[in-house]
């Protein structure tokens, strides 16, 4: 490619250059240095700026190259696809506000409120992330929807239904319930952070109750709340899933992907679709940039000093319970039906299953042990990539004065913003008639496009592990191995990466554990059965009714896989900061 040859190029022309004598490193970093951030520019400008800047290249070209907007007359010129751009922003601003309804409260009293337990439930409230929308999305219709045990329960005791999961409302159900912990979490955080002085200052001026949380409480802790809303809004836009299992295709990201599976990879208005993805994502951030300008936000406090909290009386401790107690009932429905349907041997039009097997659980591992081992290579590569391309970015960032260090933390965050469907069909589109070296496979239809998708797309997440494991790691520790004569790689490899173990573990396993439920960018790239992972036979077993069973112990085992790998996270992280902290502490 264009890029690779650029990076040969001019790693021959600097070391022809030093070796002439006629080119000097400048001060503050080696050519060793400047290789290793040339290098992850280029593999960043391969595998995820070139894709993206294809898909909008074409977008906006015509079949003999000139630039027109005649695509996306066309694209606006059909009625599906209008429909299909105002539903995903529909879809996305009505998730968004549910997933306020459900998150403040439930941040707002936890931290506000003496309660038993606040941490369990705030544990709790994180749980969704562990579980892609779309494997619950079924186990909601057998709950919530028209036949489903809630409405059940309402029809036969008040002679009513609620239409929770009928059409759209079944989307924004499923994804607000989802990502609400989004909201939650930064929430939370905001809230502790806020100088308990500014409370107290609007009480003695007469402020109180709601009028105190309105005016002084919830504007003070806006950035973490915007911060939140964004990433909720991305993410309804960029799930695929979730409207496919309940199809309900008249939205963006399924009309991308439908379009250039059936139609082909020459279609422009896939590409229009996708386009339109990007953008709206990126205003998305843009906004919630834009919305926290010119305001500050900073306080004047020393140590802790969040809210203070008070006791609540026995009425409102009944009530304040009772209602996070529904809450959380309503948030782990998903849980609680993909576990029940995986062991249902017959659930429809009851409360609850018929009769109970195991059955399903037989089914997947004796057809999908491929599955499983798919998954574990793909993740297993794509974390061990993004592991070491983190730590190298975060070494620069943190350690170095190398030119353009900050632009490649900017352009990892960036693949936050780009959908899955987007960097799918850009790969496809890109990667077009390569072949691998010495096999003779085309690149698009071989298993290692999909682990080099996973590694953009959860580069991000181990990214800020990396840099935050490194941030905590006093420069002392590196100059004193240095003054005793360990030169800078030793001194990298025996002293920097054992002191960053635990992040960049946490690392390892935040992305591992995404990509094992990634399914947007599967679904693009998947050209055989053989080479499916776990996420696309959830997505295939759930289409059919007579797969849903197997389809839910899959699921099933992909929670267990991402719970897991949460668990040793903050185990292993725990751990190291102990370890990193004791060794900072004997140098001292």
């Amino acid at each position: 490619s264009f890029a690779s040859f650029a990076f040969f190029a001019l790693r021959a022309l600097t070391l022809k250059s030093l070796l002439a004598g006629g080119l000097r490193a400048p001060a503050g970093f080696s050519w060793a240095q400047a290789a290793v951030a040339l290098a992850i520019a280029a593999f960043l400008l391969v595998f995820l700026i070139v894709p993206v800047l294809t898909v909008i290249y074409v977008a906006f070209t015509e079949p003999q190259g000139g630039f027109t907007l005649l695509h996306f007359g066309s694209f606006f010129g059909l009625s599906l696809m209008r429909e299909s751009f105002w539903n995903s922003l529909y879809v996305g601003l009505w998730s968004v506000a549910i997933a306020t309804l459900i998150a403040v409260p439930l941040a707002y009293f936890t931290v506000r409120f003496e309660f038993r337990g606040a941490l369990v439930i705030q544990t709790l409230g994180v749980l969704p992330l562990i579980m892609p929308p779309f494997v619950g999305a079924v186990a909601m219709q057998l709950i919530f929807g028209r036949s489903g045990s809630v409405n059940l329960l309402l029809n036969e005791w008040f002679g009513l239904t609620v239409p929770f999961m009928d059409g759209l409302n079944g989307v924004i159900f499923v994804e607000a319930l989802h990502y609400f912990p989004f909201i939650l979490m930064n929430l939370v955080v905001a809230l502790n952070n806020i100088d308990s002085s500014m409370e107290e200052s609007a009480q003695n001026l007469g402020a109180s109750g709601l009028r105190l949380f309105r005016r002084i409480v919830f504007p003070l802790a806006m950035p973490g709340y915007v911060a939140g809303a964004a990433l909720v809004f991305i993410k309804v836009f960029d799930d695929l899933g979730t409207p496919l299992v309940l199809h309900q295709t008249n939205l963006l990201a399924p009309q991308a992907y439908l379009r250039i599976t059936s139609i082909g990879i020459e279609d422009p208005i896939g590409y229009v679709a996708s386009v339109i993805m990007v953008i709206a994502s990126l205003l998305a951030l843009w906004v919630s940039t834009w919305t926290m300008r010119g305001k500050d936000y900073a306080t004047m406090q020393r140590g802790y000093s969040g809210l203070a909290t008070r006791r609540l009386g026995p009425g409102q401790t009944v009530l304040a319970y009772g209602w996070i107690v529904l809450v959380l009932l309503v948030v782990l429905a998903p849980h609680i039906g993909i576990l029940l349907l995986s062991l249902a041997k017959v659930w429809s039009f009851s409360v609850l299953p018929d009769a109970y097997t195991l059955d399903h659980y037989a089914t997947v591992f004796r057809d999908g042990p491929h599955m499983i081992w798919n998954t574990a290579l793909y993740c297993g590569i794509a974390a061990t990539l993004d592991v070491v391309i983190a730590t190298a970015i975060a070494y620069l960032m943190l350690r170095t004065n190398v030119p353009g260090r900050n632009a490649l933390d900017f352009t990892v965050t960036i693949a936050l913003a780009i959908p899955g469907v987007v960097l799918g069909i850009g790969y496809l589109r890109t990667f077009k008639g390569i072949e691998i070296p010495f096999t003779g496979e085309l690149l698009t239809s071989s298993w290692i496009l999909i682990a080099l998708a996973y590694t953009v797309r959860r580069l991000p997440y181990a990214l800020r592990s990396c840099v935050a494991a490194l941030q905590q790691l006093h420069v002392s520790l590196e100059e004193a191995a240095e003054n005793l004569g360990a030169p800078k790689r030793r001194t990298i490899l025996r002293v920097v990466v054992p002191l960053m173990a635990g992040g960049m573990l946490a690392g390892f396993v935040t992305s591992f554990m995404t990509a094992a439920v990634e399914l947007s960018t599967t679904l693009m790239l998947v050209s055989t059965q053989n080479d499916a992972p776990m996420s696309y036979g959830i997505y295939l077993y759930l289409q059919s009714a007579a797969g849903r069973g197997p389809g839910a112990a899959l699921g099933i085992l992909a929670v267990v896989l991402v719970a897991v790998g949460t668990y040793l996270s903050h185990r292993l992280l725990g751990s190291r900061a102990t370890t990193a902290r004791d060794i900072q502490r004997m140098g001292a």
